[in-house]
């Protein structure tokens, strides 16, 4: 008989709890160094397939999308196959796409590979949550939580590095090898630490609408985005395209709002903190996903390093990320939400004006010290920020505001790679004709020097933008007095759709 989580604190212990974090742990390092590897592998891919800039980032635009989109049908193949299943065939279904990936004969078949991958990463991640608030009593969830922090924030730190040195030793294709040994320690793991599905519990309905709805509303907008500067943005194409999402994404809330089974419980945003939380959290995943993707590139093709040193560039500033984030866990708990968010929205705006500096003789040391500053703010952000935005909400909510807020940063982390990627190839292009009518050389230089300025460009934008995100870190918790009479709102609402959705 399959053993659930009592039966297996009964066999192995009070020990147990941590063999159970362990294995989710492996779980989230993998996925997220999966996610972020691939950013040091893009210019030998390039070269070797001949990928434009808009096509190679959808190796991670494609990963980050089709995360975000398979992330929200975990609590239904949890109920419907129980947290081992689930677990175990996650992993195996990324093992089968890394291996299709690391053999690709094609930038098509890669692509289509690391879609893959992110479909299982999105399943496989998340989870670590579910088990670690089932195994942790509640005094201690705040540990269990740091550890799962720490594996998603070690994985941008470490990938890009050892991503880099398989690169330069090996080829592009070693990225896609890297972590099949702990996905098979996964496997190993799932099998003997997490519990199955419970016994005769009847499973609901997956909600199919609306996962074709989001899919259709995230291809639709991330292809036209990609395509808006090539083909033209009055093209009927991107027209269409754009038409297409836009109508996809209203349809998909007007969906969720009705369905008696949704993907995304869009109640929880009756909360003014969750939805702060929630734009904040969307600036969190497009800031770090969005420099992962940017930094070893302008390393690679401004500075000329090697892959080597353009993933080493962000080790520092990784560790310097986990490390804080227990102090962000401390601040969550001790001080209102805002003044730890408007910090870290401070750090984030000036390390990413500190990179419009940069250029081809920056040392390495300056790079590492400027992304560190960022990183700081990363990791004072992430947990005052969950406790904030959580604590607004009733009991019955909490879960669905969690999933939420997992949902908005990763879909900030798919829009901020694509849509940095998108701006980084205009502003590069804008240079080089500009530089063309003032230099008489069409040569290397030029293109070297419109590289640089369409770097530079693309990091005061993004600098820009997050400054924009301190209004509402500042306004974030201060609604702390009608927090009780916000609760007692969302769930009276919860009720009455319950209720309604029940009929």
């Amino acid at each position: 008989m399959s053993p659930t989580t009592e039966e297996l604190f009964r066999r192995f212990g009070p020990g147990y709890k941590w063999w159970a974090a362990a294995t989710v742990m492996i779980g989230t390092l993998s996925m997220v160094v999966s996610a972020t590897t691939i950013t040091v592998a893009v210019p030998s891919i390039m070269d070797q397939f001949g990928m434009s800039q808009q096509q190679v980032q959808w190796l991670v635009t494609g990963f980050l999308a089709s995360m975000t989109s398979s992330m929200l049908s975990l609590a239904w193949l949890v109920d419907a196959f129980g947290q081992r299943l689930t677990f175990v065939v996650g992993f195996f279904v990324f093992i089968v796409a890394s291996l299709l990936g690391g053999f690709a004969p094609s930038a098509e078949a890669m692509t289509v590979a690391r879609v893959i991958q992110g479909a299982a990463a999105g399943v496989v991640q998340p989870l670590a949550i579910i088990v670690i608030f089932q195994v942790f009593p509640p005094r201690q969830r705040g540990l269990g939580m740091g550890i799962y922090g720490m594996g998603v924030l070690l994985g941008p730190a470490i990938g890009p590095t050892v991503g880099g040195v398989l690169v330069d030793a090996w080829s592009w294709r070693g990225v896609f090898f890297l972590t099949l040994p702990f996905c098979g320690l996964g496997v190993l793991l799932g099998l003997l630490f997490l519990p199955a599905r419970l016994a005769k519990r009847p499973s609901r309905a997956f909600d199919w609408n609306g996962l074709l709805l989001l899919v259709t509303a995230l291809v639709s907008l991330l292809w036209s985005f990609a395509n808006g500067d090539r083909l033209g943005w009055s093209s009927p194409l991107i027209l269409g395209l754009l038409t297409l999402a836009t109508t996809s994404s209203l349809a998909f809330v007007a969906w969720e709002l009705r369905s008696r089974r949704p993907m995304l419980n869009l109640q929880v945003f009756l909360s003014r903190d969750m939805v702060l939380g929630a734009v904040l959290m969307f600036a969190h995943g497009a800031s770090l996903y969005g420099t992962t993707y940017l930094i070893p590139l302008f390393m690679q093709h401004v500075q000329g390093v090697s892959a080597t040193g353009a993933g080493a560039v962000l080790v520092p500033a990784g560790l310097l990320m986990a490390l804080t984030f227990p102090f962000g866990g401390y601040l969550g708990d001790h001080v209102p939400p805002r003044f730890p968010a408007v910090i870290a929205l401070v750090c984030l705006a000036v390390s990413a004006y500190l990179l419009t500096l940069a250029d081809a003789e920056t040392s390495f040391w300056w790079m590492a010290a400027w992304v560190a500053l960022g990183r700081l703010g990363l990791g004072i952000l992430n947990p005052p920020l969950t406790i904030g935005a959580l604590r607004s909400l009733p009991d019955e909510l909490l879960a669905h505001g969690s999933g939420a807020l997992s949902f908005a940063r990763q879909l900030g982390a798919t829009f901020g790679v694509n849509l940095l990627a998108v701006l980084l190839a205009h502003r590069i292009a804008f240079h080089t004709d500009a530089l063309r009518v003032t230099q008489a050389d069409v040569g290397w230089g030029i293109h070297q020097q419109a590289q640089a300025l369409g770097f530079h460009d693309t990091f005061l934008i993004l600098s820009l933008v997050l400054a924009l995100g301190l209004v509402p870190a500042w306004l974030i918790g201060q609604t702390a007095k009608g927090n009780k009479r916000q609760q007692a709102v969302s769930g009276q609402q919860l009720r009455r759709d319950t209720r309604r959705r029940k009929k």
